[in-house]
């Protein structure tokens, strides 16, 4: 008769396993392939961004300051005034959404300067050899800017509350308004990105930023409804992705009639356009 197989002795399962955490050590884990590289790339990209706010608060701080005087003070005084047309709904709830969609593009807008930080202390070029794609690179950045956005967005939402706004607090209509926050976010950083790399020095990005963004804010309908302004305008209007970030906003935190499936199509649209381009002048702005 064959014997019975001798018990494993308690000694050789130790030896094993340390064997098998010493393997760990010295052979490092399998990397990522195929479709899980870009989204892992993106993510890691955005979360080291978003540690520089650990260090300094004081931008989110700030930013709170101009929307917060759009609100009270010309948002208060136009509802008063009555001199908008906005079709039976108080100015000052109307202007709301598109005061987040002003405060997240003025964030996004000088996002460019910071990648020519980045370019001059060398960081840039460190990051443009290791394996990650320039469209991770490009948009992880793009949707730090959106999580920026996105608690900015927040700070103006509790103020227009205190203001009393009538805004909705349904969970899914809120995920939507993150969504079209981040989204538009995310061009807008992106464009920037695409300014730096083409004029290459912060002087020239932040005089183009300055030159861009209030037209940008005033041929939309931020301020007031489309069909009050002339018709050039109302073109400009149709083009600009602001006009659509706004008309998301407004439909789904107050429940104005709008174009959700359209907004969304066009953010969407403009955000991956932006990346794109981005990403093939980033090579640009490291020479």
């Amino acid at each position: 008769m064959s014997e019975a197989p001798a018990a494993p002795q308690p000694g050789s399962v130790e030896n094993a396993a340390a064997a098998h955490h010493l393997d760990l050590l010295l052979s490092p884990p399998r990397a990522r392939t195929g479709w899980r590289v870009l989204p892992a790339r993106v993510v890691a990209m955005c979360v080291v961004e978003l540690q520089k706010l650990r260090h300094d608060r004081t931008e989110l701080y700030t930013r709170a300051v101009q929307p917060a005087l759009w609100l009270v003070v010309f948002g208060e005084t136009f509802t008063r005034i009555k001199a908008i047309p906005t079709g039976g709904t108080p100015y000052i709830d109307y202007l709301a959404p598109g005061i987040i969609a002003q405060s997240a593009m003025f964030i996004a807008i000088f996002y460019g300067i910071m990648i020519i930080w980045e370019r001059d202390a060398g960081i840039l070029t460190k990051l443009l050899v290791t394996p990650t794609p320039r469209s991770a690179l490009i948009a992880g950045k793009a949707f730090a800017a959106g999580v920026k956005a996105l608690l900015q967005a927040v700070v103006v939402i509790v103020i227009a509350a205190v203001l009393g706004v009538a805004m909705t607090w349904n969970p899914l209509r809120l995920l939507g308004v993150a969504v079209a926050v981040v989204l538009g976010s995310a061009f807008f950083s992106c464009l920037s990105i695409s300014i730096a790399g083409i004029v290459l020095t912060r002087d020239r990005l932040m005089g183009i930023g300055q030159a861009i963004t209030m037209p940008l804010f005033f041929a939309s309908n931020a301020l007031y409804p489309v069909a009050v302004m002339p018709g050039w305008l109302q073109t400009i209007s149709k083009i600009n992705p602001l006009s659509y970030q706004v008309d998301a906003l407004r439909g789904l935190l107050l429940g104005t009639p709008s174009h959700l499936a359209l907004d969304f199509l066009v953010l969407t649209a403009a955000a991956v356009a932006g990346i794109t381009v981005a990403s093939s002048l980033l090579g640009r702005l490291a020479r």
